[in-house]
């Protein structure tokens, strides 16, 4: 066994999904701040006519996973695109939050 094949042998490790977390959160807005030792990544669910929203789910990370995580979104965004084609960037005026949620406009 090589040099390089003995270290993927040793980075493999088995990951457990249990039933509940593998539902899935959904989420339309993640709220990221940061100190001089972490990262931390608040994801929210705005919903359309609901002025207040609550944090799903906070994931803490150290600055150096939060780049892993930049870095690993970023090659498969590249796929995803690179497969089904660029993904269009909603602008919304004035930089604010999608308060319509990109659905149709209420009347009265």
């Amino acid at each position: 066994m090589s040099e390089k094949e003995n270290k993927n042998q040793n980075k493999k490790f088995n990951v457990e999904l249990g039933e509940e977390v593998s539902q899935g959160t959904y989420s339309n807005l993640a709220i990221i701040t940061h100190s001089n030792t972490e990262f931390v990544l608040d994801f929210v669910r705005l919903m359309p006519g609901v002025p207040k929203a609550k944090v799903k789910s906070r994931i803490i990370m150290t600055p150096q996973h939060a780049k892993r995580l930049m870095k690993a979104l970023k090659d498969n965004i590249e796929k995803f695109e690179a497969r089904h084609g660029q993904i269009k960037d909603i602008e919304q005026p004035g930089g604010g939050l999608p308060m319509n949620m990109g659905g149709p406009t209420a009347q009265a």
